[in-house]
């Protein structure tokens, strides 16, 4: 068989496998950092060794995307980060398409386990951490049937692929530097410091923002509205202003960068996209000429979301299409992805179900 599933010698005892209603699939990436034998241990203990999947590559996703369709569970769990999430759904989702071309094939709903560097839907839905037994728990009760509700997220459709956020510019390269960081500074003592919010916070202090403040940021940028109306939002939260509609200019002029989610999250609940899922259909689409002192000084406030200086703009939007004058670092879910001059960015049109340990029912 050429998917394996998990497997320890150590057990004696699994749990029972369940009805089709609860049945519960661990999809793991085994090169996710907080992805440790320890943790694959403790997951094995509470599923069954034919539902917990270890992953290497996007070779073994495939194949495994396929034996969970097949295998029709219920839920799927998917530990990593950002880019575990955006791979194993999009693999899943595919296989979904596929079976539908000859006959009905559900869609199962998503669990995420917080087991990533960028942990933006994990963030979003509650998920537990990796202190005490809070990964293995969330499991247990999706297994009982005992979630407290559903979330249903929309994504990106962004080169083909979906995503819960992507940008072109600043953001791109912030994440560039956050992994310099990483891999630089992010060793012996500093290991712990280096790999979580403080790289984050570090990346921007001592490279982000000391490029732009020694090399012009901005470029010229032109985007256009797709499908539907673009509403400009204000810091309450109410549209400003008149729609633009299809066809028509939403922004125009020097820009450092133009990025969207359907998240309000990038890693370490950095509130990138504050308007993100406020309308269902829609994607939080920022816009930001801010100079980079006046981050730097409010690096608290943009944390926290809650900065809406003259030099960011939020649109609600579907669909649109970012132009710039020349080449811009580009990103999807938190991973490098080379260099673009002009990006199609759409909501995808069927959106997921996520497991949400608040409670939020659908």
């Amino acid at each position: 068989m050429w998917v394996q599933p998990f497997r320890t010698a150590e057990l004696e005892l699994v749990p029972p496998r369940l009805a089709a209603d609860h049945r519960v699939a661990v999809l793991l990436n085994a090169n996710a950092r907080k992805v440790t034998t320890k943790v694959v241990r403790a997951l094995s203990h509470v599923v069954p060794e034919g539902d917990l999947f270890l992953s290497r590559s996007e070779l073994d996703a495939r194949r495994i995307a396929q034996a969970v369709v097949d295998g029709g569970y219920h839920t799927v769990f998917l530990g990593g980060g950002d880019g575990t999430v955006t791979c194993f759904v999009n693999e899943i989702l595919n296989q979904v398409a596929l079976r539908r071309q000859h006959h009905p094939t559900p869609t199962p709903r998503f669990g995420v386990l917080k087991l990533g560097t960028g942990n933006s839907v994990a963030a979003l839905v509650h998920a537990s951490g990796t202190r005490g037994d809070g990964i293995v728990d969330d499991v247990l009760r999706a297994r009982a049937g005992e979630v407290p509700g559903y979330r249903t997220v929309d994504l990106l459709l962004v080169d083909g692929k979906r995503a819960p956020f992507a940008g072109l510019g600043m953001d791109g390269k912030l994440l560039n530097d956050y992994l310099w960081v990483k891999k630089a500074l992010a060793q012996g003592p500093l290991s712990r410091l280096m790999s979580g919010a403080g790289g984050y916070f570090t990346s921007v202090a001592l490279k982000t923002v000391p490029y732009y403040l020694m090399n012009s940021a901005s470029v010229e940028c032109e985007i256009v509205n797709g499908r539907g109306n673009t509403y400009r939002m204000g810091p309450d939260g109410k549209p400003v202003g008149d729609a633009v509609k299809p066809g028509e200019v939403i922004y125009a002029g020097p820009l450092k960068m133009a990025a969207a989610g359907t998240v309000p999250y990038y890693g370490f609940e950095l509130k990138m996209f504050p308007f993100a899922g406020k309308r269902r259909g829609m994607m939080n689409l920022r816009v930001a000429t801010v100079p980079a002192t006046a981050i730097l000084a409010n690096l608290g406030r943009m944390w926290r979301g809650d900065w809406f200086p003259d030099g960011i703009k939020d649109f609600l939007t579907q669909e649109a299409t970012i132009r710039f004058s020349r080449p811009m670092p580009l990103q999807i879910a938190g991973d490098a992805e080379g260099y673009r001059e002009e990006l199609h960015l759409e909501v995808a049109p069927e959106p997921i179900e996520v497991v949400d340990f608040a409670g939020t029912v659908n």
